[in-house]
This record gives structure tokens, sequence and C-alpha cells, in this order.
């Protein structure tokens, strides 16, 4: 029988042929041959005279269960190539880049799991053909959580702050796949913690304070990225952005019981509070805790925060400043004592007309910074966002590119 039509023919320069074929034990090519034609067994003619191609290229994952996490390699045998694309059947496509001598072209990510791909080749002269695979699907899927939220604006000491679902064995893979860029080129370092919860965690902060206006972006380019024994891959990116806001510092004077916001390096309040009584679990935490949330009005029970049946309050503007249950909050109940005492059970509190006050000018992301000897200890960096409180070599030190 007489082969089937030619699928792909380019023209070549009289007296010579050159046609270019994926072939080789990692391509699966999509042949257009008859199931009668010739030829030798993992290879397809690209023209139509039946004669083995004098140009050939391989590709190094092939089949419907190919190992993900590795780039995609083109190689030619002969020649140099001049284009190749690796396309994903769900949507888009690896960069990639060709060798020096033009013989190989390499992707610039892995392949990710559970993934099919398309491969077009093109060599100098022309020639061209396509081959297919299929990645294996991931065993165990690895998510994660970002904070601060996409398009949010946020306080000058707010981290980007990076929570697994998964233990992460590979922390230098899962590193490397985490691009931060800033508007104004500002430098800092990510930082390997555990998590309040227990989870791993990295976050990302500068030397010192972001400047207001800063434009942060994350690019997590984790799609492909295994996270090791018991984490599993990545099958997804991830990418948020931020804004920094207003220069804001509250100072709290944990001896002298008052509070003031500064904004700007201008002090703009100055409030008389109560912070958690010292000598025992009660007392509050010294060092810059970052404010993670606003919450309004919420119930405060102090067995959720290991202190027994010692209250069960309806609280107004609460704000957030660690994992362990430390706020500053309107305390009314402790009006007597307000720029006298610590006698809390270890939040700051004040008068609901000054926590109004600050409710209503402090954001997410800004810094409260403690001092005073009356304190249970400084806040540690993964109850809440205390990277603060750590040096900068100390923190460049926990980046697993060190």
């Amino acid at each position: 029988m007489s082969s089937a039509r030619p699928r792909i023919r380019r023209s070549a320069p009289a007296g010579r042929r050159s046609r270019i074929a994926l072939t080789g034990p990692a391509a699966l090519l999509a042949a257009a041959l008859t199931a009668c034609s010739g030829g030798s067994s993992g290879s397809a003619e690209v023209g139509g005279d039946g004669k083995a191609p004098d140009t050939s290229v391989s590709v190094n994952l092939t089949g419907k269960a190919a190992a993900p996490g590795e780039p995609v390699k083109v190689t030619l045998a002969q020649g140099k190539l001049k284009a190749v694309s690796v396309k994903a059947d769900e949507g888009g496509a690896l960069a990639g880049k060709i060798s020096g001598d033009g013989r190989t072209w390499t992707s610039d990510r892995v392949a990710a799991p559970g993934t099919a791909y398309t491969v077009e080749a093109t060599d100098a002269d022309g020639g061209s053909d396509k081959a297919a695979f299929t990645t294996a699907e991931a065993e165990k899927v690895n998510k994660l959580s970002l904070a601060p939220g996409k398009n949010t604006t946020v306080g000058i000491a707010q981290p980007l702050s990076v929570v697994f679902d998964h233990p992460v064995k590979d922390k230098a893979a899962v590193e490397k796949a985490l691009k931060v860029t800033t508007s104004n080129d500002t430098e800092g370092s990510w930082g390997w913690l555990q998590d309040y919860s227990g989870k791993d965690r990295v976050d990302w902060r500068p030397e010192e304070y972001w400047k207001p206006g800063t434009k942060v972006t994350l690019d997590a380019q984790l799609n492909g990225v295994d996270t090791g024994a018991d984490g599993g891959w990545f099958v997804r990116d991830y990418t948020t952005t931020f804004t920094i806001g207003a220069a804001q510092v509250v100072k709290v004077d944990l001896d002298g019981h008052r509070l003031a916001l500064h904004r700007d390096g201008k002090q703009v309040l100055d409030i008389p509070m109560s912070a958690g009584t010292p000598g025992g679990e009660k007392a509050s935490w010294r060092g810059t805790a970052v404010l993670m949330s606003k919450e309004g009005t919420i119930n405060m029970r102090s067995e959720t925060v290991g202190l027994g049946d010692a209250y069960d309050k309806m609280v107004d503007y609460s704000m957030r400043l660690t994992w362990s249950g430390m706020y500053a909050h309107a305390a009314p109940w402790n009006a007597g004592v307000f720029g006298q005492a610590n006698r809390s059970s270890g939040c700051v509190g004040m008068s609901d007309a000054n926590a109004s006050a600050l409710y209503g000018q402090v954001r997410v992301g800004d810094p409260f910074e403690m001092t005073g000897t009356e304190a249970k200890g400084t806040v540690a960096e993964g109850n809440g966002y205390g990277a603060w409180n750590v040096s900068w070599a100390d923190w460049q030190a926990k980046s697993a590119l060190k």
C-alpha cells in the first residue's frame, strides 16, 4: 500500500532533502502515515517519499502519565531549531529558550501535574511536526492562603504572608517560585516560620516599614512545584496585589498606661488606657504587633485563651493584634483605671469614645509598638505578624535561599 498524503510539506532547494520529525522514546507523534506504510518505530515521516528523515527531534516527556515537575526538553539531532511551542490544552504555554548551538529547547518552567501538552517544533529550514504528552495526576494537592487581600490598601507594617495547607519540605523550590515586585524597587526577604495554627508559613518583609504609596505584587508561579513528602503538588499559580497606605504607627506605653496614634510623624490621638494585669498570663505582650483585622463587636470568652471562666463579654471596636487573643478595644468596665493601672486580661482597653476614634482611623497593617516592663514577653513572629521583632540579619537567615 502507498503512504497517506503528507500532513506537512515544505519547500527545499533543488537537490536537497531536509525534513523534521519528532522521534525517540520520549515523543508521541501524530503521524500522517497509514498503518501499511513503512518507517521505524517511534518516528514519523514529514515528506511523503517514504524515506527516513535526515533531521529528527526528541522530547523528554512521553505518554499519558509522564512525570510532572520536570522542564520540557526538545532536542534536534541535526541542524538548528527555529521555534518551539509547548501549549497546555487548558490554555497557557510554557516559555523556553533555545540553546546557543540551536540543538536544544528547554522550558523555563516545569510541566504541571494532570496536564495535557502539545509540542510544536520548527527547524531553521522550515520543517515542522507535532507531539503530545500528558502528565500524571497529583496524588496530593497543596494549597495556600494569602494575606493581605487582593487590591487592598494596608498599613506600613503589613507583610506578605503565605500559609500552606500541607507541610512544605522543599522550601527552596517553593521560595524560588514566589516573585515579589514593588513600584519603587523595595528590597526585602522571605522568612520561613511556623504559623500559630501549626502550619508552615513564609512571610516577605522589607528591612524597615514600607514607604507609603508602594504597590506590591506577588506572582506565585507554583503550578508544577512539588512541596515534598506529605505536602503534595501545586496545581495552579497565585497572584495578589496591594498598596501601602499612610504612615501610621500606634505607640502603646504599657508602663505609662497611654496609647498614641502617630500619622506621618505627628501625633493625632493621645488616649488613656489600661493593658493586661502584670505578673502572669493576663499580662500584655510587648514588641511590635501588626493590626490583623478590625472586627467590630464580638463576643470575647476567656476559655478560648486559656483563662478559665474569667469573662464572657460582648466587646465593641475590637482590633485584633495577635492570634493568641490580644486586642485593642473598648472596655468601659475598666474606666476607673484608664491612664493609671493595667487591669485587663491582656488586651489594651479604653473608653467607648476613644476606642471609636482609634477604630475609625487605624488600618489593617498598622504597627502597634508596645513598650514597657509590665509584659509577659515579646510577640512571636508566628503569633499574628511579629516579624518586626526579629532583627533584619536574623530575618534574612530564615530564607531557604540564604
